[in-house]
């Protein structure tokens, strides 16, 4: 026969109702059970009467003060009364008690999440996932992985895989490893693997899409998380990793849509306030994206991404009262993450108030934080030049000629970052049979995978198809972000400029700008610019030089080894000159010229990058010596780029 205690219990989540009326009655014939009255207690909260479970939950708690199941009903029902700090406390009493309490770590994990404590919510997190591994030892690489600690958890996982190749739930963390890696065909095959083994697994299938985005395959991100969003279409993980997606794809407008939707969903949050505010900066919609950001800093005032949010509009649009604010919190202890987003924003602010010497400094400490986060470059440029100039020589060229696809549709931008890429994609995307989509990231993926199958070597081997195979490919990855219908598309990927031959072997008729600026105009706006990611050598200024000749050097050799295939644009040209410039650039793509060019910064289309604010506006002088103001400090600048700090133009 049922026991009735455990029949009503069972009643809980499906029948709070059924389960109240159970538990008033077998507390009439039993009312020293503590766990009917417990029972209770949890109905009425299901039922949103937490008030009244209240005075149950406080003498259940002084009779059975070591009962963790006890402190977790009733930190639940304090937060449901809005009394959200005695609650927490009693979660955390509840995990003290029972740290293998996996209810309490989930509501301590939501509730965090919902206040926008992502300390307390990896905590939470990280007891969830030693928990769920099932195993102490899998447990540890899973608590590892969930704070953070990759680099300690893959030995843990590799050999834990060696023993049990089968364990999806131990391929997923490891695919996480790699994620944080950036391994993403490693990912990729682990987490295919895990689905394969578990099917139902919607942590290893959201695992798949955020692996899938991270390496800019938004497309196909969306199909795997089709069926997550289907199950379950508020779940705010997949929300939000729907919008990056739609982001990418170009439907700025549907991602904004979602920001916002979780914006007012999770008003406390700081996170996802800030994504609200890029989304809205991205679709111009600048007042907006301000409240948004500084919401985000009064929720968290040591959330360094808003307050850098703040400065990186270039408006502006911080204020003394700011730079207060921010000197105190650097004044504190801080996360080197957010250390490093604030002292970019306070030098973007003491520049912006005409204090060189202390810009220079915070932009340097910025840097150097910088350079730590993301791993300095340490590459050899010259030897890369090099090596491309070996490989691409005239002859290598001529002998493949008109190979590759045929569509003439590619305009590729290149340059260095922060040197008027983003101005020339605008007055571009102007012209009506011409479309701004983004900076795509095809070309580099292509080129990585050509390296890892060989480099040099797989490129000389391939055959006439397999160059057509890579160019139709870029195509059609490019076409999910052609959505105007226009005769030709811009890709707006300044490192590009690396791949010049590749581009001119798999889509030969495809145009390419180089834009050019002063290169310590340029080098020092990039050593101030902090960048999501990829542009390690920005933050050394002797790194920085290196890379500007190693792209001299790169544009140069195919200005000889095939002429006509880059058109040369000076910034400070087409400041000067704009019109005329202007003209001779559309001649170039093979467009007629069409006065909406001069016109651009009327263009209403989204803009991704850092420049988004300054190409809504008409072309200033004012930003051309800037960097004048800090010469005295830009001295490993100007050593490293030699005679090239004069010869740029050449």
């Amino acid at each position: 026969m049922t026991d009735p205690v455990e029949q009503a219990a069972r009643a809980l989540a499906g029948n709070p109702a059924r389960a109240e009326q159970q538990a008033r009655a077998l507390i009439v014939r039993n009312p020293a059970d503590p766990r009917v009255r417990l029972i209770l207690a949890s109905a009425l909260r299901r039922l949103d009467r937490a008030a009244e479970a209240l005075p149950l939950l406080a003498d259940l708690a002084k009779a059975w003060p070591r009962a963790a199941r006890t402190r977790y009903e009733y930190g639940l029902c304090l937060c449901a009364a809005g009394q959200a700090r005695d609650g927490a406390a009693q979660l955390d009493e509840a995990v003290r008690l029972d740290p293998d309490l996996a209810d309490a770590w989930q509501a301590m994990a939501d509730m965090a999440f919902a206040d926008g404590d992502p300390l307390r919510e990896r905590r939470a997190l990280a007891a969830l996932a030693r928990i769920g591994a099932g195993h102490p030892e899998l447990g540890r690489a899973a608590e590892l992985v969930a704070l953070g600690r990759h680099r300690e958890a893959e030995p843990l996982l590799r050999r834990w895989l060696m023993a049990r190749p089968r364990d999806a739930a131990a391929a997923r963390l490891l695919a996480q490893c790699y994620v944080a890696f950036r391994a993403f065909d490693n990912a990729e095959t682990l987490l295919r693997h895990a689905l394969a083994v578990d099917p139902a697994s919607s942590g290893a299938r959201f695992d798949l899409a955020h692996a899938l985005f991270a390496r800019q395959q938004a497309a196909d991100a969306l199909k795997e998380l089709a069926p997550l969003l289907a199950a379950d279409p508020r779940n705010p993980a997949w929300r939000n990793l729907q919008a990056g997606c739609l982001a990418l794809l170009g439907d700025d407008i549907g991602a904004e849509a979602i920001h916002a939707e979780l914006a007012a969903a999770f008003p406390a949050n700081a996170r996802i306030a800030i994504n609200h505010g890029h989304a809205l900066r991205t679709t111009g919609e600048r007042e907006r994206a301000i409240a948004a950001y500084r919401h985000a800093a009064t929720l968290c005032p040591q959330a360094g991404e808003a307050w850098w949010s703040l400065a990186n509009l270039k408006v502006g649009a911080l204020t003394d009262a700011d730079e207060a604010a921010m000197r105190g919190l650097l004044a504190g202890n801080l996360p080197d993450a957010e250390r490093m987003h604030l002292e970019y924003a306070l030098g973007r602010r003491c520049e912006d108030a005409g204090r060189a010497g202390d810009a220079f400094a915070r932009y340097a400490a910025g840097a150097a934080l910088a350079r730590r986060h993301f791993g300095g470059a340490g590459r050899d440029w010259a030897a890369q030049a090099q090596a491309t100039a070996d490989l691409f020589t005239p002859a290598f060229l001529a002998a493949r000629k008109g190979w590759g696809a045929q569509s003439d549709a590619p305009i590729f931008v290149v340059g260095l970052p922060r040197s008027g890429s983003t101005l020339v994609e605008q007055i571009l995307a102007s012209h009506p049979d011409i479309e701004g989509t983004m900076e795509l990231p095809y070309i580099g993926a292509l080129a990585g995978r050509i390296e890892a199958a060989g480099g040099a070597d797989a490129l000389a081997a391939a055959t006439p198809e397999q160059v057509r195979a890579w160019g139709e490919e870029y195509l059609e990855r490019a076409a999910v972000h052609r959505r105007l219908g226009r005769k030709w598309f811009i890709d707006k990927m300044p490192n590009n400029f690396r791949h010049i031959g590749l581009i001119r072997l798999i889509l030969p008729h495809a145009r390419i700008v180089d834009v050019r600026r002063h290169p310590m105009a340029s080098g020092f706006s990039c050593y101030k610019q902090l960048f999501a990611e990829g542009q390690e050598f920005s933050y050394d200024l002797a790194d920085l030089a290196a890379y500007y000749r190693h792209y001299l050097a790169i544009v140069r050799h195919f200005g000889k080894a095939a002429p006509g295939t880059v058109h040369n644009l000076i910034y400070e040209d087409l400041v000067d000159h704009t019109e005329a410039e202007v003209r001779r650039l559309l001649a170039a793509v093979g467009a007629g010229f069409d006065p909406a060019c001069l016109r651009f910064f009327a263009n209403d289309r989204a803009v991704r990058t850092v420049s988004s604010e300054q190409v809504r506006q008409p072309i200033y002088r004012s930003g051309l010596d800037q960097w004048r103001a800090f010469e005295s400090f830009l001295a490993p600048l100007a050593a490293g780029l030699g005679p090239e700090r004069e010869g740029w133009r050449a």
